[in-house]
Order: C-alpha cells, then sequence, then structure tokens
C-alpha cells in the first residue's frame, strides 16, 4: 500500500473532524462558513484519493460531486445569507467556547472508544479512520443543539452529513453517486430555503420598521 495514499488520506480525514472542531471555537458566522468550506474540500479528498488508489471511476464522479456541491455551492450560499445579516456572529450560544471544546475533545474520546469496537471487526489503515467519521457526526450535533444562530445550525446539519459521508467513504470505499447525490441536494435545498426565509423576514421587519414609523409620524 502507497505511503502516499495513506498519508494523503489521513490528512484529508483529520482535517474533516479538525475544521469540525474549528467551527466550535469561531464565533463569526463567516469563519465558520469558512471552515465548512475546508471540511468540504477534504471530503472530496478523502473520496477522490480512495477512487485513484481503488480505479474506481463512480466514486471519483462522487468525489467531484462533493467538492462542488460541499466545497463551494453551499458555502457560498451560507456566505451570501451571512453577508446580508448584521448580526452574523454567534454572541450567546448555549455553550461558552471554552466548554464546547471540551465536549469536543470528549465526543472525540467517546468515538475512538466506540469506533474502534467496530472497526476490529475488519482493521486495516482505511477503516481505522472510521473514528474520526463518528466524531465529526457528534461534534455536528453538538453544534446543532448548543447554537442560537440560524446559519450556525445549518452548519451543524451538514456537518453531520458530512461525518456520516466520511464513514460511509471509508468502511464501504464509497457510496453509491446517485445516494450522495440525493443527500447533497437535501441539505442544499435545505440552505435555499433557509435564504428565502431570511429575506423574507428581512422584508416584513422592515416594513414593520416602516408602519411604526408612519404612526408616530401621525
Amino acid at each position: 500500500m502507497s505511503t502516499t495514499y495513506v498519508g494523503v488520506l489521513e490528512l484529508a480525514a483529520g482535517a474533516v473532524l479538525l475544521s469540525a472542531v474549528m467551527t466550535l471555537w469561531r464565533r463569526s458566522v463567516r469563519a465558520i462558513v469558512s471552515m465548512l468550506r475546508l471540511q468540504g474540500v477534504a471530503l472530496s479528498v478523502v473520496a477522490v484519493d480512495l477512487a485513484l488508489h481503488e480505479h474506481e471511476h463512480a466514486l471519483l464522479a462522487t468525489g467531484a460531486l462533493v467538492l462542488v456541491v460541499k466545497g463551494v455551492a453551499i458555502p457560498a450560499l451560507l456566505r451570501r445569507i451571512a453577508q446580508r445579516d448584521p448580526r452574523s456572529r454567534e454572541s450567546r450560544p448555549l455553550v461558552n467556547v471554552p466548554a464546547s471544546l471540551v465536549f469536543a475533545a470528549a465526543l472525540i474520546v467517546l468515538s475512538y472508544v466506540v469506533g474502534t469496537r467496530i472497526t476490529a471487526l475488519a482493521p486495516s489503515v482505511v477503516t481505522n479512520l472510521a473514528p474520526l467519521g463518528l466524531a465529526t457526526v457528534l461534534v455536528g450535533y453538538f453544534m446543532l443543539v448548543t447554537r442560537r444562530h440560524a446559519v450556525s445550525k445549518i452548519v451543524g446539519l451538514i456537518l453531520v452529513d458530512n461525518g456520516i459521508a466520511l464513514m460511509t467513504f471509508l468502511l464501504t470505499s464509497g457510496v453509491p453517486l446517485i445516494v450522495e447525490l440525493g443527500a447533497s441536494l437535501d441539505v442544499l435545498l435545505v440552505v435555499v430555503v433557509l435564504q428565502f426565509l431570511m429575506v423574507s423576514m428581512r422584508h416584513h421587519s422592515a416594513t414593520d420598521r416602516l408602519t411604526e414609523m408612519k404612526a408616530l409620524h401621525d
């Protein structure tokens, strides 16, 4: 087995988890979206690295899809939402940043305790990295529960989806292209609906303020 293949796989899988933990550390929504973009790129590298090693054309196409949707399209939409929101900062999370990082460390340890028992059934260099995906899923759920900003919650949902994809890539050497396409489009739809709702809420808020000002003037 090529050391370059293993090294790239370990680096990319580690970057997926690291970017998830970094979303808990950053308060700026734009910075959180940047971490999500990094994670999407790292996840696509995992898929492409596996595809090149195993000569799987379908997995290579899946990696390209992941790069386009999760590394480019979804982060771009979320960044547009954050730029239009003057309060694009996670100012009051339910759990503060230091405590969140401690919880993340505990979740990573738990993932390795549980994950190593699963990977022991078919141990290999690739499957031994699967606990990184499980840890990403748990960190995503934690972010989904403890963050108040709508974009942060969407990012938490995408972290969960990316963690599941990472585990699937590592344990089964990829997912069918149609499955990944369906999951990516579902997440993309959620982001588009969120953007529509935020624009609508902003429009109604501006209309209400204008009505109040007219009433005060009268």
